[in-house]
């Protein structure tokens, strides 16, 4: 394998959102304000048709999953953006761009219920009809370091508050 070697994936399941366009979706789905409601959405995941039921066997009891998609709108990608929240352009791998190398994107999202084939979640900042990749459970002893360091988002932090957002361009 090498540097050029093309990775193909076949998504898992198509999320249904209340976000139809990127301008309407947070940029972080815990961070809600200037959303149209304001409270973090509700959302599907409709597990794909050539997947058995079985691959969400002990999925029930976990309160978050990580959702590993594809920016399917994505339209190219930069190696310098500017963040939503301000400041100079960054490396594009120093954010959480949607403009990558590789459309692909990563969310913790809460799990409400399991419905037969359907995710009932909460907290997403996934497109209407986002391809989703894979699904893992998050464990909070392996994925949460509450005190890591976040290099220039701690700075934007320490000057516009931790968790502040950018209000929406235009009405939503």
């Amino acid at each position: 394998m090498n540097s050029d070697t093309a990775i193909t994936y076949r998504p898992i399941g198509i999320l249904r959102s209340p976000y139809v366009r990127r301008i309407d979706a947070p940029h972080q789905g815990t961070v809600v304000e200037g959303t149209e409601t304001g409270e973090p959405a509700l959302a599907l995941l409709e597990l794909a048709d050539w997947l058995d039921e079985q691959v969400l066997q002990d999925l029930r009891g976990f309160e978050r999953i990580w959702l590993i998609f594809g920016f399917h709108l994505s339209q190219g990608w930069s190696k310098t953006v500017k963040p939503p929240r301000g400041g100079p352009k960054r490396g594009v791998l120093a954010t959480r761009s949607p403009h990558r190398p590789n459309a692909i994107g990563l969310s913790a999202v809460e799990l409400l219920q399991i419905e037969g084939r359907t995710l009932h979640l909460r907290g997403v900042d996934l497109l209407d009809e986002t391809p989703v990749l894979d699904i893992k459970p998050y464990v909070p002893y392996a994925d949460a370091f509450p005190d890591a360091k976040a290099g220039w988002i701690d700075e934007l932090d320490g000057k516009q508050g931790t968790y502040s957002a950018p209000g929406p361009k235009k009405t939503r």
